[in-house]
C-alpha cells in the first residue's frame, strides 16, 4: 500500500480515538486543578457513552444524545463533588466506587429499557456524528487553554488547587469553586463517552470505554496538568491505540504479532509514561486536600 495513504489514515485514525480522550482529560484537569482527585473519570464517560446511544436512539439525532450526556455528565459530576466536597468522603475510594456502580446500574438499566444486559440497539447512520466531536475537542482545548491564562474565574481555579486558603482570603469561595469545577469534570467525561458511542462506534456496548477514563488521568499527568501537553499526551496515546489497530494481523520477519500482545500496547505505554513520569510531574499542591 502507498506510504503516503498508510500515515493519512494512520493520523486520521489518531485524531478520531483521541476525541474521547481529550474530553475526558480536560474534565480531569478541572476537577484536579481544583484541588479534588477524580478516579471516577471512568464511570463519567461510561454513562455519558449510554445515556448519549440512548439519548439518540429515542429522539433519532445525535445531538440529542450529545445534550443528554451533558446532563447526565452535569448530574453524576454533581453526585461526586456531594461525596467528596460536602461529606468529606476519601476521594480515591469514593471515585473507585464511583466505577464499580456504572459497571453495575447500566446493565440493570439497558435490561429495563431493552430486555438486554448487553449493547443498546445500533443508531442509524443518520443520527450519529461525522466529524463534529473531534471539532469540538479541539475547540474545547483552545477555550480552556484561553480561559485559564486570561480570565479571573480561570485563576480561580488554580488557587482552589494550589493556595485554596488565598482564595478564601481574598473573599472567593473555594467551596463553590470546586463544586463547579468538578460538575463540569462530569459533563465534559461524558461527552467524552458519548464520542465513543455516537462517533467512533453506533452504539453502547459494555464497557466500551476500555479503561480510556484511566488513560485520560494518565494523559492529565503526563500533560502536568496543563490543556495543551495533555492533549499532546492524548494523542500520543491515540497514536499507539491507532498503531495496535494496524499492526494486528501483520507479519515481522514471516512471523504475525500474537493479537493479545498488539492490543495491551496502548495500556504497556501508559504504565511505561506514569512510571516515568509521575515523580518527575508535579501536582497542584492542594489536590486531595479537604478544605
Amino acid at each position: 500500500m502507498d506510504m503516503f495513504l498508510v500515515l493519512t489514515t494512520l493520523v486520521l485514525a489518531t485524531l478520531r480515538l483521541a476525541t474521547p480522550l481529550v474530553f475526558a482529560s480536560m474534565g480531569g484537569m478541572m476537577s484536579e486543578r481544583s484541588g479534588i482527585v477524580n478516579v471516577a473519570l471512568e464511570s463519567f464517560m461510561l454513562v455519558g457513552a449510554f445515556v448519549g446511544a440512548v439519548g439518540a436512539y429515542y429522539a433519532g439525532h445525535a445531538w440529542i444524545g450529545w445534550l443528554a450526556a451533558l446532563v447526565a455528565g452535569l448530574l453524576i459530576g454533581a453526585l461526586y463533588a456531594l461525596f467528596v466536597i460536602e461529606l468529606k468522603a476519601d476521594q480515591i475510594v469514593t471515585g473507585m466506587a464511583f466505577n464499580l456502580l456504572a459497571m453495575g446500574v447500566i446493565p440493570f438499566i439497558t435490561k429495563i429499557l431493552f430486555n438486554s444486559t448487553g449493547s443498546t440497539p445500533p443508531i442509524a447512520v443518520e443520527t450519529r456524528f461525522y466529524f463534529e466531536p473531534l471539532v469540538m475537542a479541539g475547540l474545547l482545548v483552545a477555550g480552556l487553554t484561553w480561559w485559564l491564562r486570561q480570565t479571573r474565574s480561570g485563576l480561580w481555579l488554580l488557587f482552589a488547587g494550589e493556595h485554596p486558603e488565598a482564595l478564601q482570603a481574598s473573599g472567593v469561595s473555594v467551596r463553590k469553586v470546586r463544586w463547579t469545577a468538578v460538575t463540569l469534570s462530569g459533563a465534559f467525561a461524558a461527552w467524552g463517552g458519548a464520542s465513543l458511542s455516537l462517533f467512533l462506534a453506533s452504539s453502547y456496548s459494555p464497557m466500551m470505554t476500555g479503561g480510556r477514563g484511566f488513560m485520560a488521568l494518565a494523559a492529565l499527568i503526563f500533560g502536568k496538568w496543563k490543556p495543551l501537553p495533555a492533549f499532546a499526551a492524548c494523542l500520543f496515546f491515540a497514536f499507539v491505540d491507532a498503531l495496535q489497530i494496524r499492526l494486528q494481523g501483520m507479519q515481522i520477519a514471516g512471523m504475525e504479532i500474537p493479537v493479545q500482545f498488539v492490543q495491551i500496547l496502548p495500556y504497556i505505554v501508559t504504565i511505561i509514561a506514569l512510571a516515568g513520569f509521575i515523580g518527575a510531574s508535579r501536582p497542584p499542591k492542594a489536590l486531595g486536600k479537604e478544605f
